[in-house]
């Protein structure tokens, strides 16, 4: 039997990493099995499955490259369905109708939990079972006539033919009454798999309240959509051993359930921004190039592409994030860069720094070419003359050029400044800090 999983949301406009880690180890399943992944859009709450909501749907998943086998099934056009199979479990005396809270305002139906112990084997969290006494019967259609999530999602799971529902195990206690349902309408029962709760470092549920929570967010702050896919995936699973920075085909190969794990995952932000960084860094350079220039054109930054490339190649293999890019170039770019008030108190405006800067700017000047070697050169022996130690003298250069205490390379970064730009620079930081 081919393996047939799925993506089931109800969009609201926001897609939570929850969700999206759920759809990713469905696809991955279903690649590594040769199967099909589908996509089922629950969109039955009208007022909030906006045309926006499931366009912004749509593009979290296009952004993660979670393609699907076969056209979307929006669960809305299949209410007809739901309703005649309600109707069928009535006549076989397996679902009531019912005025719940005695309202007046008409009757639902009912569905008839079997009064049996029911439990089944999880394809993460082993077997899982429950008594008959702690299962109560349960609405399937409400009564303003709308079929509700758990008749709806095992009909339409039924329609797609889904061998394997892999979910959160926020919905375990769901599956009691799914399973119920199945047998009830005479159909097979899927295989179930549980997936484990992200948490945050209290343990409780992630939410927007510990830091970006939606994919949205990861992709505005910067992040790329095959670096949050790769941590998603080992957000709870592991290839069994000691890799993380894996292809998608290296994914596909490794994944099974059985190596899911089945208790709580947290995030980490730090290892997601590490690892970004990696894939930042494997790049083309003409992917990263394009990037770099849009971060520029979005911050109003109209930059020489002969000179931006050159600082591009300085900072490439410090940025982690797109995000970072403007922040760590914008000194390159205009003579109205921001200090760092600390590093300036600390290591500009100390005794002698004056002096010492009017020394370099004199160095600088006397060079016969300014560039990478000469700089180079004719600094460490400056150092070495003067007795001073290396950042007693590098520190104020760079706080004096850039504006704060890190970055590139020095020598490279004054090369690409030149020379005019450096020795006006000094002269402002003198005047501006040091008079």
């Amino acid at each position: 039997m081919k393996t047939r999983t799925r993506f089931a949301p109800s969009p609201t406009g926001n897609v939570h990493i929850g969700n999206m880690r759920a759809a990713i180890y469905n696809w991955l399943f279903a690649r590594h099995t040769g199967g099909d992944f589908l996509l089922r859009v629950e969109d039955t709450d009208r007022e909030r499955s906006t045309p926006e909501a499931i366009q912004t749907l749509l593009d979290a998943m296009a952004w993660l490259k979670l393609d699907v086998d076969e056209e979307p099934l929006y669960q809305s056009s299949r209410m007809d369905a739901h309703l005649a199979a309600a109707e069928t479990l009535l006549s076989k005396g397996l679902a009531y109708k019912e005025d719940k809270g005695g309202t007046g305002q008409g009757e639902c139906v009912v569905f008839k939990m079997p009064g049996r112990d029911v439990s089944f084997d999880d394809g993460i969290k082993g077997t899982l079972s429950k008594k008959a006494e702690n299962m109560q019967d349960f609405v399937i259609v409400r009564s303003n006539g709308t079929p509700v999530f758990h008749l709806a999602n095992v009909l339409d799971d039924l329609e797609q033919g889904v061998t394997h529902v892999i979910r959160g195990d926020d919905h375990i206690e769901n599956t009691y009454r799914h399973i119920a349902l199945y047998e009830a309408l005479g159909a097979d029962v899927p295989i179930f798999a549980h997936l484990p709760m992200i948490v945050n470092a209290q343990g409780k549920p992630y939410s927007k309240r510990d830091g970006d929570a939606f994919v949205g967010d990861f992709r505005d702050k910067g992040f790329l959509g095959d670096a949050l896919f790769n941590y998603l995936a080992l957000l709870g699973w592991s290839p069994g051993d000691d890799r993380e920075v894996m292809t998608r085909a290296e994914m596909i190969e490794a994944f099974t359930l059985e190596r899911c794990q089945s208790s709580a995952a947290q995030v980490d932000p730090r290892k997601l921004t590490w690892m970004n960084g990696e894939y930042m860094l494997k790049l083309p350079l003409d992917e990263f190039e394009a990037m770099a220039f849009e971060a520029l054109d979005q911050a109003g930054i109209d930059a020489e592409p002969e000179y931006a490339e050159r600082v591009f190649g300085l900072i490439r293999e410090r940025v982690k994030t797109v995000a970072d890019i403007v922040p760590m170039t914008g000194y390159f770019f205009t003579e109205d860069f921001a200090f760092d008030e600390k590093a300036v108190r600390k290591k500009l405006q100390k005794d002698g720094v004056a002096d010492l800067l009017k020394k370099l700017k004199d160095l600088f000047l006397s060079l016969e070419t300014f560039d990478e070697a000469s700089t180079d050169q004719a600094l460490h022996a400056f150092i070495e003359e003067s007795g001073l130690g290396f950042g007693a003298v590098m520190a104020p250069i760079r706080i004096a050029v850039c504006g704060v205490q890190s970055g590139p390379e020095m020598f490279p970064m004054l090369a690409t400044l030149g020379r005019a730009r450096v020795v006006e620079r000094i002269d402002r930081a003198i005047e501006r800090f040091l008079k």
